[in-house]
Formats: structure tokens, C-alpha cells, sequence
């Protein structure tokens, strides 16, 4: 009985052995199955929609790539000052960034291009967000833009994944500002080349950090400060500047995610396509979500919390021939900033 009961358990044995080894065979060990774990930093802060919704392109990647990549999302300026954003990424201290290119411009100067200088992306006739921002997708994937911005972020050590937009650009003021000489003497916190057409047209164009904004327009250190709609429904500016103005902007703020060329060029190629799917995910959600915070600004409009202040026709036409002049002084220093601004005028003849 021992021998039948010693044979049965070498018999029990090797048939879990066996089917451990079948097993194997019939499905084999993955091993391109790594799993590559990324941090992304935004430039903005908590509260900022842009930068909530990362977690949203977290998320796509994360699906989209059958859990190989997993991304962890961090705000202004949790793990470094968004000055730092650029170089953090190119020493991969972070895999990624999510910010607007003008804050790189002095680095990477087609960059202020990218941003989108004064009338730029301002689009013709009477255009929803989500169809102005489809206007300008267009443009960065079919004139030949995005080749000439991925030329250049490689020479940096970056790779320009996507754009996205933030909608329109929202400059939220004081005191109302309808006319040229409401301007004089205003400082304005803006974004890149904006400093300098705001100088252009008599008042001061500066940067702080856009955690500073609300407490600059309280205290009157600054008079007005650009943003996209999460001014008003994120950070709450309305609160101490609620006069929008209406005039001399952008139907379009495109964003950029930057990843670390050594990153980029680790993933195969799945991952990689992976990657730029959940960033057009990104581009979409984000515009959904912006269409329902549009609607929130609309009813703070009726309540009377924020005030529309329309620029006088005279004014308008003052802007328009200041942001031609940028343009062209703004092509005159970079070879790449040219071509990317020549592309802009071929592109915008285009336009209906």
C-alpha cells in the first residue's frame, strides 16, 4: 500500500508538472510586456482644467497600451517651478511636460509661433470653440508645421508628441478697457511675444506665475492677466478683475506635450502609438470639457459676476496692424520662427 500510495503522488506530481509545462507553450511569457512608468508635470496648478484632465490622458495611455504605461500626473509646481519644466524634462528628471511653448520661446523660438502670436489663430466668422480648435489641429498636422516643430525640440532633447487646445484666450481685467487709451500704462500679465504687443499698443506687457495672478489682480500689481476660461472657472480671477475683454485675442491657445527624447526613443513602436493616441484623446476630452466651462462663463455673464468689455473698432485695427508688425520682427531673429510664420500666412488665405 505505501509503493501504491508513493506511485500516486509521483503520478499526481507529474501531471501538474505537465500541465504547468503546457501552460507555457500555450501561452508563452510576454516579454515585451514591460511596464514604463512616467511622471508628467504640468505648468499650471491644481484647479487649472487643463491640468486636472491630465489624469485623463493618464488613464487613455495606460489603456490604450494594455497597463504598459503608467503615468503619473503632478501640478505647478509639485516637483519643480514651472520655469524649470524644460530643462527638468530634458534631463528626464520628468518623462514629460504639458505646458504652452512661449514659456521656452528664448530657447526654442518657433516656439512663440506654436503659442500662436497676436491674431494668429484668430478665426474667421462666428466659430465654436471645438470647431476653431479643429481649424488650427488642421494646420499644425497638414501644412507641415508639426515636422518643422519636431525638427527643432529634437535639437533640444524632446519630442513634440501632440498639441491641444485650451480655447480662447481670456484676458480678464480690473477696470473696463474699450478703447486704445484704457490700455496706457495697464500692465498685463501674458504669455511670450504678447509682452510686446501689449507694449506696442501703449501699455506694459510683464510675466508672473500664473499661481500668482489672483493675488497680483487684488493687490493691483498687475491690471489684467491672460489665461484660458479656467481663469473664471478654475482660479477664480473673476473675483478681482471680472471685465473681459473682448478683442485682440485668440480663438486658440494651443498647448504642447513634450516628451524626453531618451523616454521616446525606449518605447516600441506599439507603446509609441499608444502614447500619441491618448494625447489626441487629451486634445478631445479637453475641448468637451471646455465647451461645458463656456457655458458656466455665459451664466456668470448674465448673473452680472463677469462683464464683457468690448475693444472700439478704431482699437481693434490698432491691434491688428501692432500684431503684424510682431510678426514680421519675430521672423527677422530665427530661421525656424520664418518658416513657421510663412506657413501661418500661406494657411490663413485659406481661411473662410
Amino acid at each position: 500500500m505505501k509503493g501504491k500510495r508513493v506511485f500516486l503522488l509521483g503520478a499526481f506530481v507529474f501531471v501538474i508538472a505537465a500541465l504547468f509545462a503546457a501552460s507555457l507553450i500555450i501561452c508563452p511569457v510576454d516579454a515585451s510586456a514591460k511596464v514604463y512608468r512616467m511622471k508628467i508635470q504640468s505648468a499650471y496648478p491644481r484647479g487649472d482644467v487643463s491640468m486636472e484632465l491630465l489624469e485623463e490622458f493618464a488613464k487613455s495611455a495606460d489603456k490604450r497600451s494594455n497597463g504598459q504605461i503608467k503615468i503619473s500626473v503632478f501640478a505647478d509646481p509639485e516637483l519643480v517651478p514651472a520655469e524649470q519644466l524644460f530643462e527638468a524634462t530634458q534631463k528626464g528628471t520628468l518623462d514629460m511636460l504639458h505646458a504652452v511653448a512661449a514659456m521656452w520661446a528664448g530657447i526654442v523660438p518657433v516656439g512663440e509661433v506654436e503659442f500662436g502670436l497676436p491674431y494668429a489663430y484668430n478665426i474667421p466668422g462666428d466659430k465654436d470653440i471645438v470647431e476653431s480648435g479643429a481649424i488650427v489641429r488642421n494646420f499644425f498636422f497638414n501644412t507641415g508645421f508639426v515636422d518643422l516643430l519636431r525638427e527643432e525640440y529634437a535639437k533640444h532633447g524632446l519630442y513634440w508628441l501632440d498639441m491641444h487646445s485650451y480655447g480662447k484666450i481670456f484676458t480678464l481685467a480690473t477696470k473696463p478697457i474699450e478703447s486704445c487709451d484704457d490700455l496706457q500704462g495697464k500692465k498685463f500679465r501674458v504669455e511670450g511675444s504678447w509682452a510686446n504687443y501689449y507694449d506696442m499698443l501703449g501699455a506694459r506687457g510683464t510675466y508672473i506665475s500664473g499661481m500668482e495672478a489672483y493675488m497680483g489682480l487684488k493687490l493691483g500689481t498687475i491690471d489684467a492677466s491672460q489665461w484660458d476660461v479656467s481663469a473664471i472657472t478654475g482660479l477664480n480671477w473673476h473675483e478681482v478683475a471680472p471685465y473681459w475683454l473682448i478683442g485682440g485675442q485668440n480663438d486658440v491657445v494651443p498647448g504642447n506635450i513634450l516628451v524626453n527624447m531618451k523616454t521616446w526613443t525606449e518605447l516600441p513602436d506599439d507603446l509609441k502609438k499608444a502614447l500619441m493616441d491618448a494625447a489626441e484623446d487629451y486634445y478631445n476630452i479637453l475641448l468637451e470639457t471646455y465647451v461645458e466651462e463656456m457655458e458656466k462663463v455665459y451664466g456668470l455673464v448674465s448673473q452680472g459676476k463677469v462683464i464683457k468689455s468690448v475693444l472700439d473698432d478704431e482699437c481693434e485695427k490698432k491691434h491688428a496692424a501692432a500684431a503684424y508688425k510682431l510678426w514680421d520682427e519675430i521672423a527677422a531673429r530665427d530661421a525656424a520662427a520664418a518658416k513657421g510664420i510663412q506657413l501661418i500666412k500661406e494657411w490663413r488665405k485659406t481661411l473662410k
